[in-house]
């Protein structure tokens, strides 16, 4: 059995139009809005043991605000520059290159594709839940699929479960 995590960045602050998007820092709201998710992975126990990033200022400082909410221990990090703005294709080829030691994957990215690898993925889900999710995948989204198989190579699209979904607005933030 496999659980990936999808968090999509927190909020991003567009202070600066003339900075790259690729460089654009977290809106106050966007750095408030972590608290609440890392309380919901902790009371949930959806603890991590690699997380696979893009490299984008805002997912950095997204996941660096989770790992000190969440506190020891760190799972590992992989930050990659090919999930910046990455097509749900993309995600899943880096997944399906992790060694299967790693039975929890968080992957922190952007829209639109982790929206729609998370719609892509959905086999099995709570019709609510399903929804929701389906409806929008705003900043500070986290879903969880759990999957029957024992490698990522194995990760299909349809053969997830959906077991969470949240959004900072759900967590009352």
């Amino acid at each position: 059995m496999l659980t990936l995590s999808l968090l999509r960045h927190a909020k991003s602050s567009w202070a600066n139009p003339e900075l790259d998007d690729h460089e654009r820092p977290l809106a106050k709201r966007g750095v408030r809005a972590i608290p609440a998710v890392a309380k919901f992975i902790r009371q949930e126990k959806l603890r991590p043991d690699l997380v696979l990033c893009s490299d984008a200022m805002r997912t950095r400082a997204t996941l660096a605000l989770l790992l000190a909410e969440l506190g020891p221990p760190t799972p590992r990090v992989i930050y990659d520059p090919d999930l910046y703005l990455a097509a749900p294709g993309a995600i899943r080829s880096a997944l399906a290159k992790l060694n299967d030691t790693a039975t929890h994957v968080l992957v922190v990215g952007h829209n639109p594709g982790l929206h729609a690898l998370a719609l892509e993925l959905v086999g099995e889900a709570d019709r609510k839940l399903l929804a929701a999710m389906a409806q929008e995948f705003p900043t500070a989204a986290y879903a969880v699929f759990s999957f029957d198989v024992a490698s990522w190579k194995d990760v299909k699209s349809a053969s997830g479960h959906l077991e969470h979904f949240t959004t900072p607005r759900r967590l009352g933030t």
